[in-house]
């Protein structure tokens, strides 16, 4: 498992997040509005929903005991969001068996990232799949809803792309997600612990 610990890390949200902007900033770019607004919206939406999940359990406990089940997995959904979106929009605008393909093998990234997190005992089954499954949700959904009147992407765009992956990802080093978690647990609820994720 040590060989493949740092496929793990093609989900740390401090990739997936500026992953996600830049791929934003290049539909931006491109004009692509409609589509630049499903994907801002859905991703924005399915990241939120990791992030309550965790608050929700970190504060109130709960989840499904009987299935391992605490809260989302955030790693597997950025993953399973991220790379087929980033991967189709590579492909776009070449035939659609490389559309296709290029779809298949960022979706095939998020649920490998999935299975490492279960085999390292990170997540559990549930976890991770209910992660996975809202992550393509969010990439399938985006492609859906957008694609039908998405230009053509023009490859200077992708200055735009790289200006907002890198200054999210500068961002991103001071964002501390965990603690901005247990510290929104800790004021809903009025309690000074949390339970452990």
């Amino acid at each position: 498992m040590d060989e493949l610990s740092f496929l793990l890390h093609l989900g740390d949200p401090r990739l997936t997040m500026p992953l996600g902007a830049a791929l934003l900033a290049w539909l931006l770019a491109a004009r692509a509005w409609r589509m630049a607004l499903c994907w801002g919206v859905l991703l924005a939406g399915g990241l939120g929903l990791v992030g309550v999940s965790k608050i929700v359990y970190l504060g109130w406990g709960g989840g499904v005991p009987l299935l391992g089940y605490k809260a989302l997995s955030g790693h597997a959904a950025g993953a399973s969001a991220v790379f087929p979106m980033l991967f189709w929009m590579l492909a776009h605008g070449r035939a659609g068996r490389w559309q296709g393909r290029a779809l298949r093998l960022g979706l095939g990234i998020g649920v490998l990232t999935g299975a490492l997190l279960v085999a390292d005992d990170q997540h559990s089954v549930a976890e991770a799949l209910a992660g996975c499954l809202l992550g393509a949700a969010v990439s399938l959904g985006s492609i859906r809803l957008g694609a039908a009147a998405m230009p053509a992407l023009p490859w200077k765009g992708l200055l735009a792309g790289l200006a907002a992956l890198l200054a999210s990802a500068w961002l991103m080093t001071w964002a501390h997600l965990g603690w901005w978690m247990v510290r929104a647990a800790r004021l809903l609820t009025g309690h000074t612990h949390v339970y452990p994720l």
